[in-house]
C-alpha cells in the first residue's frame, strides 16, 4: 500500500515514463546514417549493420568500463570506434554525435504525459531522475521540474541507491518522505524501495515482479499514477 501521507517529493524517470525511448534513438540512428553516408560512408555502411553496431558498442563497453553509466559518453565512443575501424576521419567524431543527440531529443510523449506532469507538479516538488541522457530542457519539459540528476552527471546509475539518495537531498527532504515513479522494475522500483523510498511501478506490459521481497505499487499508465493520488 502507498502511504500517501509521507510523501513530500517525488522523483520521476524519464525514458519509457514520459515517452517511449527507443523510437527516437532509432530515428537518431537513422540520421546519423544518413549523415555519415556522404562524410564516412563505410562507417555508415558499417553501423547499418545492427549485429556489427553491436559488436562495436560491446566492444567500447569492455574498453570503457568507467562510462558505463554515461550513454553519451558511450555512443560517441561507439562513433569514434566504428570510424577507426574503417580508417575514416576520426575527426567527425563530435559533430556525429551531436547530430544524433540532438535528434535523441525529438521524443514523442505519452498521451497522458502533460496532463500527469501538470497534476503531479502541482502537488509535489518533481526531479528528473535517469540514467539516459535526455535533456528536459530541449525536449519542453524542463518547467515542470526543480532539477535533473542524472547517472551521467552524478557518476553512478540506478539502482544504485547514492543516486536516489542524491535526488532527495536536492529535494531537500529525506529519502523515506520520496516517492520515485519509473518503468523498470529492477532501476526504478527495486531500486527506489532499496534506497528507502516509496515506489510505483509503471508497468505496462504487464509483466511479472521479478524480485523477491517487497513489492511496489503497480499501475499501467500514468493516468493510473494520477489517480492514486488523487
Amino acid at each position: 500500500m502507498l502511504d500517501t501521507a509521507r510523501i513530500r517529493a517525488m522523483t520521476l524517470d524519464l525514458d519509457d515514463t514520459l515517452w517511449p525511448v527507443w523510437p527516437a534513438i532509432r530515428r537518431a540512428e537513422q540520421m546519423l546514417r544518413a549523415w555519415l553516408k556522404d562524410r564516412a560512408p563505410a562507417t555508415a555502411a558499417l553501423l547499418a549493420d545492427a549485429e556489427t553496431a553491436a559488436v562495436i558498442r560491446a566492444e567500447v563497453v569492455q574498453a570503457h568500463a568507467h562510462l558505463a553509466h554515461d550513454l553519451s559518453a558511450m555512443r560517441r565512443e561507439s562513433i569514434r570506434a566504428a570510424l577507426r575501424r574503417t580508417g575514416e576521419d576520426e575527426s567527425l567524431t563530435d559533430a556525429a554525435f551531436d547530430l544524433f543527440f540532438a535528434e535523441r531529443q525529438r521524443v514523442e510523449l505519452y498521451d497522458d504525459a502533460i496532463a500527469a506532469l501538470e497534476f503531479l507538479a502541482v502537488r509535489h516538488p518533481l526531479m528528473a531522475l535517469s540514467n539516459g541522457n535526455a535533456d528536459l530542457g530541449l525536449i519542453g519539459l524542463g518547467h515542470y521540474f526543480q532539477g535533473s540528476v542524472t547517472a551521467r552527471g552524478f557518476g553512478v546509475a540506478k539502482p544504485d541507491p547514492r543516486i536516489f539518495h542524491e535526488a532527495a537531498q536536492r529535494l531537500g527532504v529525506p529519502p523515506e518522505a520520496v516517492l520515485h515513479v519509473g518503468d523498470d522494475a529492477t532501476l526504478d522500483a527495486h531500486g527506489a524501495l532499496q534506497a528507502g523510498m516509496q515506489a510505483v511501478w509503471i508497468n505496462r506490459s504487464g509483466i511479472a515482479w521479478p524480485h523477491e521481497g517487497p513489492e511496489p505499487v503497480v499501475v499501467e499508465d500514468l493516468t493510473g499514477l494520477c489517480r492514486l493520488l488523487a
